[in-house]
């Protein structure tokens, strides 16, 4: 009888140990999946001395583009999809000194990118070129028109003056909002300003800023977005310095309508969030803890509870992945990485990342992915099951952009892209801007030589799946 259990117990703990090591060896190959390119638009030649955000926006059988081109001026274009050609505008060259502290001429700032918005009656709006600086915005005098875009100096009129990381967004009743952040790295707020077509007119969303840093931080948040269950969803880091080593407290609330707010546990608490409101932190993540702004994903599972990946330094001081989660109505951790890297981030002005989380999803087969990017191990996807436990792999080929030749010769260049704001309404296609430029410099000035003005183009891609 004892030989018999004892064998039994040998298969059970056999057993068991093939279905752990089945389980964390699941490899689901979808290398079969893959984009072509519909369409190639050659557009301009651009600055190549540094990267800066540019912006696309589809909206509806339009196309709009900002950028800086060669001589670092603002340019603006439009097309019919049914075209195959922009027309551009190069919007008058302005400097800070003599325009109220604006600018359409780009320095050497990595922050300094350009976002498009379009309203519901077909008006173009354009911010950009801001780190601390006034704001600078442009509104089109017609609709579907971006050659009549001028210069429009106030919004509201307050907190305009020291303006970083503009975004213009739809709510779910489709009207146009923008938001900012009013202040410097480590003490700033978060401003929403709405826009009426009716009057032509901005005013505020909010009476208080989403976040206020109360003087001592300030918050790099996410853009407010709608999720399956159909509220707003935010998340941020705090910051307690320019330098971005002080990150810290990755932090969480949600909103039915902008307005009302709730934390996780859909416990209600008043406006502004800051750091003494601790019932809205995820993980306590500590300064030099090893999270970055906007290093974050969001999820949520089949209850609607969110579920974040994330990045921080393990007990050794390596940086690993983690998933934040909700039981029995607290959060809690796990690692699913083990990895043998260390990304020492510091400093102040814009930096080179060496990890990213590029994308957190439910896959179709209920399982979930972590689509990463990591300066030592590559691209990859990480499979986690239902209990976000890591399973194994998906294989997938690799980005797009990984797979576009440098066209330039100058030595570091590297492929930029940008993604479209708009939707093109059909969900097997997308547009994407690409240039190339060399890295950043910490936003300050480098010495010549600098490379030759390269090639921006747009491409039309089809998933084919």
């Amino acid at each position: 009888m004892k030989i018999k259990l004892s064998l039994f117990l040998a298969f059970v703990l056999h057993f068991f140990g093939l279905s752990q090591q089945t389980k964390k060896d699941i490899i689901i190959d979808e290398m079969a999946f893959t984009e072509t390119i519909e369409q190639v638009i050659s557009i301009d030649n651009v600055w190549a001395g540094h990267p800066v955000g540019f912006s696309l926006f589809t909206s509806g059988e339009r196309q709009y583009i900002a950028y800086y081109n060669a001589n670092r001026n603002t340019v603006v274009g439009q097309r019919n999809l049914v075209e195959d050609k922009f027309e551009l505008y190069v919007l008058p060259a302005t400097d800070r000194e003599t325009s109220r502290g604006t600018s359409t001429v780009v320095g050497w700032d990595s922050h300094n990118s350009l976002t498009l918005g379009v309203d519901k009656a077909g008006f173009i709006h354009l911010s950009g070129n801001v780190h601390v600086h006034p704001l600078t915005y442009f509104r089109s005098s017609k609709p579907y028109d971006i050659s009549t875009l001028e210069q429009v100096f106030e919004m509201v009129g307050t907190e305009e003056q020291r303006t970083t990381y503009p975004h213009f967004m739809m709510t779910k009743e489709n009207e146009l909002l923008y938001h900012y952040r009013d202040g410097g790295s480590g003490n700033g707020n978060e401003i929403y300003n709405i826009y009426s077509v009716e009057d032509k007119r901005w005013s505020r969303l909010l009476d208080v800023p989403l976040t206020d840093g109360q003087g001592l931080m300030n918050a790099y948040q996410t853009q407010p977005t709608v999720m399956k269950d159909g509220w707003y969803h935010v998340y941020w880091v705090w910051r307690d310095t320019p330098d971005c080593s002080t990150n810290h407290d990755l932090s969480y609330m949600k909103s039915p309508d902008l307005k009302n707010w709730y934390n996780a546990f859909d416990e209600k608490f008043e406006l502004p969030a800051n750091a003494d409101k601790r019932l809205v932190i995820v993980d306590p993540i500590p300064p030099k803890g090893g999270i970055i702004n906007l290093a974050a994903k969001l999820v949520l599972d089949d209850e609607n509870k969110p579920v974040f990946a994330y990045h921080k330094y393990d007990s050794v001081g390596n940086l690993q992945f983690y998933i934040a989660q909700i039981k029995n109505k607290k959060w809690v951790y796990k690692k699913i990485t083990n990895w043998d890297y260390r990304w020492e981030f510091s400093g102040n002005g814009s930096i080179n990342t060496e990890v990213q989380i590029k994308n957190f999803k439910k896959r179709a087969d209920n399982k979930y992915e972590i689509e990463y990017w990591h300066i030592k191990y590559g691209n990859g996807t990480i499979l986690l099951n239902e209990e976000f436990e890591n399973i194994g792999k998906v294989i997938k080929s690799p980005p797009f952009s990984t797979g576009l030749k440098i066209e330039g010769t100058f030595p570091g260049l590297e492929v930029r892209t940008t993604e479209d704001l708009g939707d093109s309404k059909e969900g097997n296609l997308r547009f994407m801007l690409k240039w190339e430029t060399i890295n950043r410099n910490r936003d300050k000035p480098r010495d010549k030589p600098w490379p030759e003005p390269s090639q921006l183009y747009l491409y039309q891609l089809k998933k084919n799946e």
